[in-house]
């Protein structure tokens, strides 16, 4: 076998990582031993400690506490034919002389470790590294502190390497594999290999036990579990040798053997560019994207996992994002409040119809948007998108309508350059040129449009900003049953910033003409403005209010239409009900995330966040005034846009930005970033620069 010879700069991190179930089952040891395996079947393999413990750093390599010393130990007495390649020394990247967990030997010496931090020193090392791979040792069990928020779990899941799992083999020891086992996998990092090493006294506490039935036991019930979860992952028994010296490294590495092959093969034919690419190939032939082509499929990029505001892709780029997945990931990804919120409500109950039933996440979420939203909406209902919670709001406003005995109603009134959705009833309110829909123009009902509003954010509010609507208010307004609009911030239609006066002024002519208003808040809910609701800017409140995107913080897809009591009474008056009813109407998975992700904006200073944020893009931003083709750069909350004169190219962008380690989707003349609240300024600024080179080197034009 015959390792891969790139050894580029950006090559992507590969390797395995080795953790355990405990503190002292024999972890060190099999590490050694298996380095000494992979090194003997041809492997280019660098044994890595990242965090050491116990030892003085000046001593890291040679005390005889410290596991490099081990791994050392354990390749020093090799037959020289037995490697291909001279063994590479170990390596320890932190090292602290306390023997305690990483986070009091750390903080013992004023350090304070991160996952992120340690992330890095690994890429760093793996940078000069002469090694085809990394064999990485975590220190102690997988919830071993890194920090008060932070485990040595969550270093592995930033790194994503499959992890090799040891354990002890005694009484009691097939519990803490099966719990260890089951944080791997909720992690979601694949499980490349387990361990079993026997104890001292295997069988303490318990005279009389067939040590032997029992340790053969364990194994045998712990590849049967595996089995059960569609695992494919070896399970290796290894001996407790009376010595580790030649005879003993001989004895276990010959017992690794097997399992090294397999490791050096499977590493060997899947690279992640290959893996990347394959998954690319496999996608265009059976996958439609959004807004795409299926004859000429979209240029993508393979996603392998996500972390905080980053995402990595199969081919190793890690990439900052700068689109919160089209708004919604607010707290960034794999927040681990929302996850367990996840984990737990599927153990409870994932999914149960929501006609004839209720449940608590779905009680607890309605009374928790009502105290969120502007005063005076009392009802919630629930519904499985963006989109969806538009059509519920067209519904419930013809319903209102007709309640009121004003059947004649049946139009609605939109500014130009809104965007509500995709579905039949949300494009006929969409602006019918960059709404993104006129391919269906025929088929959709015949809505009115007035202009846009055209009083800046940043401006001083101009009346005759109105006088459009009034207009077509006074000459339509018997016909019409609501008027719809995104508050403060036009989205995906053009990503424009007006003047809250405009929505006070719009309200009290839409009571006068006796048209219902709609709030469409699915991308400005929750934050984004600066504001929880966009609507508090112009201190008004809507008849009916839509939100979703970010409503889960990105993990699930949830929407919510709300409205006040009386448009409620009127749907439901002379005993009619309203008419929908989604199938997977107020999905209990998803409200339990919801719910805590509402949480973590009453704990957390999302205020704050967005603030600095906002600040940050305004920095970032400014150099784009001014630059050839730009027609504006406006910022508001946690959202900046630099408008172009022209439409961009928006492959040769994508490009550019992957290519700069960010991830951006512009369209049509607008390059925008929506990025997660947690977004360091650092980030944001790497984001901005992102832009601004792009622009200057004419990578939007090409």
């Amino acid at each position: 076998m015959t390792p891969p010879a790139d050894r580029g700069a950006a090559r992507p991190l590969r390797g395995f990582f080795v953790s355990g179930a405990g503190t002292d089952v024999g972890k060190t040891v099999f590490t050694a031993a298996l380095l000494r395996a992979l090194l003997a079947a041809g492997g280019v393999v660098q044994a890595v400690k990242p965090v050491q413990t116990g030892v003085p750093p000046t001593q890291a390599l040679t005390a005889p506490m410290a596991d490099a010393a081990v791994y050392a130990a354990a390749v020093a007495g090799m037959p020289k034919s037995a490697a291909q390649q001279p063994a590479l020394p170990p390596a320890t990247l932190r090292c602290f002389a306390l023997p305690a967990s990483p986070h009091m030997a750390a903080a013992r010496e004023g350090v304070r470790l991160c996952g992120e931090g340690l992330r890095a020193d690994i890429l760093a090392h793996w940078r000069e590294s002469k090694a085809d791979l990394l064999l990485l040792e975590g220190a102690g069990g997988l919830r071993v502190p890194l920090n008060e928020r932070e485990d040595m779990l969550d270093l592995m899941a930033a790194l994503g390497l499959p992890v090799l799992l040891v354990g002890g083999n005694y009484l009691g020891g097939l519990n803490h594999m099966l719990l260890s086992l089951e944080a791997v996998r909720r992690s979601g990092l694949q499980l490349a290999g387990v361990a079993l090493v026997p104890s001292a006294d295997p069988s303490a506490g318990c005279p009389g036990v067939d040590v032997k039935a029992m340790l053969a036991d364990n194994a045998a019930m712990l590849r049967e579990r595996l089995a059960q979860q569609g695992l494919q992952a070896p399970v290796v028994e290894l001996p407790r040798v009376p010595r580790l010296n030649e005879e003993g490294w001989q004895t276990l590495s010959g017992l690794l053997a097997p399992l090294a092959r397999h490791l050096l093969q499977t590493a060997w034919e899947s690279s992640p560019e290959s893996a990347a690419a394959a998954l690319v190939r496999r996608d265009h032939a059976a996958v439609w994207h959004p807004y795409a082509s299926s004859v000429r499929p979209p240029q993508l990029c393979a996603v392998e996992r996500t972390r905080a505001n980053r995402i990595a892709l199969r081919d190793g780029k890690n990439l900052i994002d700068g689109m919160s997945s089209w708004w919604a990931a607010v707290h960034g990804y794999n927040h681990p409040r929302l996850l367990e919120a996840l984990h737990a409500q599927a153990g409870r109950m994932p999914h149960v119809m929501f006609g004839g039933l209720t449940h608590e996440p779905a009680v607890a979420l309605a009374e928790r948007l009502l105290h969120l939203m502007p005063r005076g909406l009392e009802r919630i209902f629930f519904a499985d998108s963006g989109s969806v919670a538009v059509e519920v709001a067209l519904k419930m406003a013809l319903q209102c309508q007709r309640g009121r005995g004003e059947a004649g109603r049946t139009r609605f009134l939109t500014p130009r350059g809104g965007y509500h959705g995709d579905t039949f009833g949300a494009m006929s309110v969409c602006d019918p040129v960059t709404g993104m829909h006129s391919l269906f123009t025929a088929m959709l009902p015949r809505q009115i449009f007035m202009e846009r509003p055209s009083c800046r954010f940043d401006q001083p509010f101009d009346p005759a900003s109105l006088d459009d609507a009034r207009r077509l208010l006074a000459e339509h307004g018997h016909e019409i049953a609501a008027v719809i609009l995104e508050p403060v911030v036009q989205g995906a239609g053009g990503m424009w910033f007006y003047h809250p006066e405009y929505l006070r002024g719009l309200a009290a002519l839409c009571r006068q003409a006796g048209a219902l208003l709609i709030f469409d808040e699915i991308a400005t809910g929750f934050g984004r403005t600066g504001k929880m609701f966009a609507a508090e800017w112009a201190g008004v409140t809507p008849d009916i209010l839509c939100c979703g995107k970010a409503l889960t913080g990105g993990v699930l897809t949830l929407a919510a239409t709300a409205c006040t009591g009386e448009v409620a009474g009127s749907v439901c008056a002379n005993g009619n009900v309203f008419m929908h009813g989604p199938t997977f109407m107020a999905n209990a998975l998803a409200c339990a995330v919801a719910g805590a992700s509402l949480d973590l904006l009453a704990e957390e200073d999302w205020q704050g966040r967005v603030a600095a944020l906002e600040a940050a893009l305004r920095r970032g931003l400014a150099p784009c005034v001014g630059l050839e083709g730009v027609e504006d750069v406006r910022v508001l909350g946690g959202i900046g846009v630099v408008e172009t004169r022209e439409p961009v190219n928006t492959a040769a962008l994508q490009t550019y930005f992957v290519n700069h380690g960010v991830w951006l989707r512009p369209f049509n003349r607008l390059v925008y970033l929506m990025p997660p609240y947690i977004t360091p300024p650092e980030d944001a600024q790497s984001l901005c620069a992102a832009v601004e080179g792009a622009l200057r080197e004419g990578a939007h034009l090409t």
